[in-house]
């Protein structure tokens, strides 16, 4: 149980970067409302596969740019925010869907991979990772190794559970006039959470 001891620290951290609100959560939560579980699978994947390619590049030093040139880490956050953006306007003005209908995607995987590589946030949890929770080990790669396949188990469970809170949501608003306000609703917190980094 030593080794469960050693990475405590590192999968709580993992647990609450994972679970908590973020731009992937929203969109990842209303795809699963609009369009089913199985639909928002590829997504889920894209999106754990990419943080968790991120922790590890990360962790072999290509992270370092984003900390060293702030103009990348300033025009990755623009692109992000303008294309969470647009993303929000489009979920704000669609009409209610049910899971039978097929007229409009559900949230891709390859979406999701994108959004988690020009998200600078992620890479910067990613650089917490990395000096924070790194083994200072003889074995480098290992380390970082178990470090990343650990950030996407997490990462997978975490959202698949928002996966399971989308087709709650879709129970619980049953009409075509529910579903258009909750999808409104989320596309305003989708916007918020684009522009966040912004105000603080």
């Amino acid at each position: 149980m030593e080794w469960l001891y050693a990475y405590l620290p590192f999968l709580l951290f993992a647990f609450v970067a994972s679970i908590t609100p973020g731009p992937t959560n929203i969109l990842i939560l209303t795809s699963s409302q609009r369009f089913g579980i199985k639909a928002t699978l590829p997504a889920v994947l894209g999106a754990c596969v990419a943080a968790s390619l991120i922790v590890f590049v990360s962790g072999v030093g290509a992270g370092e740019l984003l900390r060293d040139y702030p103009r990348v880490r300033d025009a990755m956050s623009w692109a992000g925010a303008l294309w969470l953006s647009w993303m929000s306007w489009q979920l704000f003005r669609a009409p209610a869907a049910n899971f039978e209908e097929g007229a409009q995607r559900p949230f891709s995987g390859k979406a999701a991979a994108m959004l988690q590589l020009i998200n600078p946030k992620t890479w910067m949890m990613a650089l917490a990772v990395v000096s924070l929770f790194a083994p200072h080990g003889g074995h480098p790669l290992r380390d970082i190794t178990v470090l990343t396949l650990w950030f996407l188990l997490i990462s997978l469970l975490c959202l698949s559970a928002w996966t399971l809170l989308g087709k709650a949501a879709h129970r619980f608003f049953r009409s075509a006039a529910s579903r258009i306000w909750f999808q409104r609703g989320m596309a305003l917190c989708l916007l918020a959470s684009a522009w966040a980094g912004f105000w603080q």
